[in-house]
């Protein structure tokens, strides 16, 4: 899952296993409600820890593959579109959002009719393009599916970096059940403070975590002022420095990302 501040967007996936090489303990409890109704096993989602070592392409330090973080995925309990109030995605929607230390970048995020299957499962299909000035830098396609209890899962993304037109990188491509990459839970169905969940796996490559710190935020940006918002922390291991909040807000979806330490902002110019 990007982070989307500036100079950051580069490639915050792609270094590696961290100072040490390793990835850490799992926070536990991670998946909240996905094993409400047992559509996708509570154990599956727990964040885990451990495993064994491998080694991430090239001279990359060695890393530890968590073996214990195995989502167990039902095709047969996940709906065919995702309406979670906090995170509604509408074939044809469009999202535009400023970012940048400035303000004069733009995030522009699509809702396409298309759809991809993962697992056996119809996921949907986001279209997310960065610019700077005008010019990509990064050009991604997201894909998310919601189970029958309403979690919204991230099932994979192909990313690419961009300068002068040409990729520079596609590096946190991922795919759920390709090359041992494993899907996580973007927006629970009934989040809890406290709760921490992985929100995507794939080892060395995309780690995110993501923690509820709130349920009730109120937050103003350009679209309007919001209440009854989520607030979660979202990290990786990869890049211990780089952490941000996001706000979730009741039938729009995210509308702010906040780089805890810059402060720098990606805010909701327009709703869908």
């Amino acid at each position: 899952m990007r982070f989307v501040f500036g100079a950051l967007v580069a490639g915050f996936v792609v270094l590696g296993c961290g100072k040490d090489g390793k990835s850490p303990a799992g926070p536990g409890d991670a998946g909240g409600g996905a094993s409400s109704g047992g559509s996708s096993g509570s154990g599956g989602t727990d964040a885990g820890s451990g495993g064994s070592a491998a080694t991430s392409g090239g001279d990359a330090a060695p890393c530890v593959v968590d073996t214990s973080y195995n989502p167990t995925i039902d095709p047969t309990k996940f709906k065919t579109k995702v309406d979670n109030p906090l995170f509604p995605l509408v074939p044809g929607q469009k999202r535009v959002y400023r970012a940048g230390p400035t303000g004069t970048e733009r995030v522009e995020i699509t809702v396409e009719s298309t759809t991809k299957q993962i697992l056996g499962i119809t996921t949907t299909v986001l279209h997310d393009v960065h610019t700077v000035a005008g010019e990509p830098i990064e050009d991604t396609i997201d894909w998310y599916a919601q189970d029958v209890d309403g979690n919204v899962w991230y099932m994979g993304e192909n990313t690419k970096e961009l300068a002068g037109g040409e990729v520079t990188s596609t590096h946190g491509t991922w795919t759920a059940g390709v090359d041992g990459a494993k899907p996580g839970i973007v927006v629970q169905a009934k989040p809890k403070v406290g709760q921490k969940y992985r929100q995507e796996y794939y080892a060395c490559e995309a780690e995110d975590f993501g923690e509820v710190l709130a349920l009730a935020e109120s937050v103003t940006v350009p679209s309007g002022t919001y209440t009854g918002c989520l607030r979660t922390h979202d990290y990786t291991p990869l890049e211990p420095a780089i952490n941000e909040e996001k706000y979730y807000c009741p039938g729009i979806g995210n509308v702010l990302s906040v780089d805890v330490a810059t402060n720098e902002r990606e805010e909701l110019l327009m709703e869908p």
